[in-house]
């Protein structure tokens, strides 16, 4: 994986895995049952989501260090999923189910910014959708996964500051110093489907 440089004359980026361990249940966006466990088997730790109905989605989150908060390059995490909620489809009204989400937060003065990542189970892959914008709030949603092959350990990686510029600043180049003003504040998995896992996610940052 190649982390983007802030600069041609900056040094080779290094890799932190996150611990599993900071993973907690956000109780304000979620129900009473926390449906996560974490397995330690080899050859990688990972989340497991037991969900059944008619749980209430749990909501896992992870604070990002002070000290990386402006210096992420990269995000990278490895997501399975075993099976897909019928018919859903976060772009479609009344389908927003996914088998999984992933969402990126930054905060900037009163007003929070996120980036919603999800396996859909029939929406058309790389669509943004739903975008919500407020004095307070912005959000877009984003299929990056979409239907089979199931049971497959599938990565994503996303450049955090590329994507707060495409859809908060409108992809202008000369925003490229906006994130850096904002705080990449948490990742939080949403797994509402049954038996869907995922691996750690990982963040290139620059010493």
């Amino acid at each position: 994986m190649v982390a983007l440089p802030l600069a041609r004359a900056d040094p080779a980026p290094s890799s932190i895995a996150l611990d599993l361990h900071g993973f907690a249940v956000i109780e304000r966006n979620s129900g009473p049952v926390n449906y996560y466990t974490l397995v330690t088997d080899p050859p990688s730790p990972y989340i497991h989501a037991a969900y059944r109905p008619p749980y209430k989605t749990a909501v896992l989150g992870y604070r990002i260090p002070d000290p990386l908060r402006r210096s992420i390059a990269v995000l990278r995490w490895k997501w399975r999923a075993r099976t897909l909620p019928l018919g859903g489809n976060e772009c479609a009204e009344g389908r927003g189910d996914s088998a999984a989400v992933v969402y990126v937060t930054w905060k900037r003065g009163l007003k929070w910014y996120s980036l919603k990542y999800v396996w859909s189970s029939i929406g058309p892959k790389g669509r943004t959708c739903d975008p919500k914008r407020n004095l307070f709030v912005a959000q877009d949603t984003i299929i990056v996964e979409s239907g089979a092959p199931l049971d497959e350990w599938r990565t994503v990686e996303i450049d955090p500051d590329a994507e707060f510029r495409r859809h908060f600043e409108n992809g202008d180049p000369k925003a490229a110093s906006a994130p850096r003003s904002c705080w990449l504040i948490d990742v939080r998995w949403c797994l509402p489907s049954n038996l869907v896992r995922t691996t750690p996610a990982s963040f290139r940052i620059f010493k």
